[in-house]
């Protein structure tokens, strides 16, 4: 079977969690298949239908190609049996258009709602209403969607969207994490970083919780990083701006960091007190690292983890301190949450998302 995987603004998105996510799909169907994918436009008619291949390139040619194409009415697109879009914007509803005009099955991956755009960029909150009636039309096109949680589940069907809604974990890429403790001592030391040192990791927005971060770096002796990019452009929140052009003196913000090992194997305790969120890949990552956590006690993350058990779950400033200072103070309860950490993300390890893609691939084909 035959699959067109669509990342819309591949090369854009590759610091995301959307990019983050659609590789993880990627490598889960590969692994699934026992052999590599086969991201190609030149495919045969003969494809085993026991296997899943990927088709990751967006047309027959090259993309700047298709309008002229459709002018022409000859068809830019590959061959395939199943369309997996991941965006949102005029290449993918491009793509579904064609699914739908040609019969052929769509599954829209829902990876953004209006209510996890809502304080991300500038302008966003303002956005996120135009947005949801958006999402509510484009999702609806779906013969399947697909998300993360049964949060978001709940928030899609509030919309309403006119379409059967299905979870796939985002899954953890465990092998990509390996060796990582072999990154603690140069990491720690080029961004000057001691003693029991509290981190996040992921793009630095309101949504996740900067102000909480860096407030609680304020009213505590311990050193906080933030590994991720940020920008102080005009995209950018007058929120992020002022705290990464003046953060607290014991708040680093790294930027970009070329490989993720380096921020799990520097910090300590997972601090992530996101406001809003799908599923929180970081948050698994950290897991699978053995990481105590400290999560903002939001609705998603009641159906992944379990406060005192896997993590530790907060609501307030004064909560988030005590959380942080009692991990301090008991290193034995740091490594009992860590080792409970890894039970939680190898359930969500990315066979497990292969096998769901698999069997959503065939159901969806099975009914056109």
């Amino acid at each position: 079977m035959r699959v067109y995987h669509y990342l819309e603004l591949e090369s854009a998105l590759e610091r995301s969690g959307i990019g983050t996510a659609a590789d993880h799909q990627r490598l889960a169907v590969e692994r699934a298949n026992g052999d590599g994918i086969h991201a190609s436009a030149d495919v045969t008619d003969d494809t085993d239908d026991t296997d899943v291949e990927l088709v990751t390139s967006p047309c027959d040619g090259r993309p700047w190609q298709i309008p002229a194409r459709l002018a022409r009415r000859t068809d830019p697109f590959v061959a395939y049996d199943v369309a997996h879009c991941n965006g949102i914007g005029p290449g993918s509803l491009a793509l579904a258009g064609h699914a739908r005009r040609t019969g052929r099955p769509l599954v829209l991956h829902a990876h953004v709602t209006r209510e996890d755009f809502a304080e991300s960029f500038r302008g966003s909150t303002l956005a996120a209403g135009p947005l949801g009636r958006y999402l509510r039309w484009f999702y609806s096109q779906a013969d399947l969607v697909c998300c993360p949680s049964e949060y978001t589940k709940r928030v899609l069907e509030s919309y309403p969207i006119d379409a059967p809604i299905e979870t796939i974990t985002n899954g953890v890429d465990l092998p990509s994490l390996e060796g990582f403790e072999a990154f603690r001592a140069p990491v720690r030391e080029h961004y000057d970083l001691e003693g029991m040192v509290v981190f996040a990791v992921g793009n630095v927005f309101e949504r996740k919780g900067v102000t909480t971060f860096c407030r609680l770096a304020q009213q505590t002796e311990f050193d906080f990083a933030w590994f991720g990019p940020y920008d102080r452009g005009p995209h950018a929140s007058s929120t992020v701006r002022t705290w990464t052009k003046n953060p607290p003196e014991n708040v680093t913000f790294t930027g970009w960091i070329d490989d993720k090992r380096g921020a799990f194997a520097a910090g300590d305790v997972f601090c992530f007190p996101t406001k809003v969120e799908n599923q929180g890949i970081s948050v698994l990552e950290a897991m699978a690292c053995e990481k105590a956590v400290v999560l903002r006690d939001i609705p998603v993350f009641e159906e992944f983890y379990t406060d005192g058990v896997d993590c530790l779950k907060c609501s307030t400033l004064s909560e988030f301190r005590d959380a942080l200072e009692r991990l301090a103070d008991d290193p034995a309860l740091r490594r009992r949450l860590g080792e409970r950490a890894r039970e939680t993300a190898e359930e969500h390890r990315l066979e497990v998302v292969g096998e769901r893609l698999h069997e959503v691939y065939r159901r969806v084909r099975a009914k056109t």
